[in-house]
């Protein structure tokens, strides 16, 4: 796809789709396809308002426009699984929403989908693309903090939410995890890898989803994280990274950062600021351009490894918080 405009088509109409859809246009070569609604009406409005050259009354439709080439995802967290698997079937890359399903075994049916069917598939894990997340990582790995020991991470949503809210529906994959805790685990992944211990706590709503999550992951080299997600109170939503040389501290709004502080012995604080319009969703949008123009099946920066690796450790946290999605 080297040197033409990649055509983008997104499934599923919300509020995230939205957001989405107008951080697009400030992708170089983004061209604004199509979108696809269960609802024609939908689709039209969509459309209309967002600039896309035509509008789908159904998922099937959008899938078998010839004039697409990536879908985007956004439907809610149960509905990702056959909404992307319909996109890989016919001949599409995909950018799903995060999480990319409820669990490890749709995850890893999608990913094995892609690959026998030759296209792109990546989880749209906007953090991992955002510039201030990947200088931090660059700085890390460079020694800039030594040798990371402890990750501190929050992410709450100021409550109650109402019975009928799908935050609290287990079979829309509702509670705090998938929407929020998702945030802080990928951080520690991000700066760790795949824990070697997984503990966590929480408290369920009486629907049986968790409305307040406690984790603590721990790895064979001694380095701890400990992270929380809440949708009954607004925490800091801040991250902090510390090291044996030093810190980097993440203000409010951690998971779409523009800047960060690192703070070392004896220095002077050093904040790096990362200016941008829109509201992030654009970097993951180029990153899945650059892939495509590369001949990439995946992308470094949100690799499928990856999106296996913490769909294992939000398995795990549910089994041990006792949460199902039906």
């Amino acid at each position: 796809m080297t040197g033409q405009n990649v055509r983008w088509g997104i499934l599923g109409l919300g509020g995230i789709a939205a957001t989405f859809a107008a951080d697009l246009p400030l992708v170089p070569g983004a061209e604004l396809a199509a979108v696809g609604s269960r609802d024609q009406a939908t689709a039209d409005a969509f459309a209309a308002k967002h600039g896309f050259a035509r509008a789908h009354g159904s998922y099937a439709a959008l899938a078998a426009d010839d004039e697409v080439d990536v879908v985007y995802i956004a439907t809610p967290h149960a509905f990702h699984h056959a909404g992307a698997l319909l996109c890989i079937e016919a001949g599409k890359h995909v950018l799903v929403e995060k999480p990319i399903t409820l669990d490890l075994a749709t995850a890893a049916q999608l990913i094995e989908a892609a690959r026998a069917r030759g296209v792109f598939l990546m989880e749209a894990m906007w953090m991992r693309c955002n510039p201030a997340i990947r200088k931090a990582a660059e700085l890390v790995e460079e020694g800039a903090i030594g040798w990371v020991s402890s990750i501190h991470a929050d992410f709450g949503l100021q409550g109650p939410f109402d019975a009928e809210h799908r935050l609290r529906a287990p079979e829309l994959g509702g509670g705090a995890l998938l929407d929020l805790g998702v945030y802080p685990i990928h951080l520690a992944h991000l700066f760790m890898g795949a824990p070697a211990s997984v503990q966590a706590w929480a408290h369920l709503t009486p629907e049986r989803v968790d409305e307040n999550t406690g984790i603590l992951l721990g790895w064979q080299s001694g380095a701890v994280a400990a992270l929380t997600c809440s949708i009954n109170g607004e925490s800091r939503n801040a991250a902090s990274i510390t090291g044996t040389g030093g810190r980097i501290e993440f203000p409010p709004g951690f998971m779409v950062p523009r800047s960060f502080t690192l703070h070392r012995p004896g220095k002077a604080p050093e904040t790096y600021e990362f200016e941008f319009p829109g509201s992030g969703y654009q970097f993951e949008a180029a990153e899945v351009q650059r892939c495509l123009a590369a001949g990439e099946p995946e992308s470094p920066l949100v690799s499928q490894a990856t999106t296996l690796e913490v769909m294992s450790l939000l398995d795990s946290i549910r089994e041990q918080i006792g949460v199902f999605y039906t």
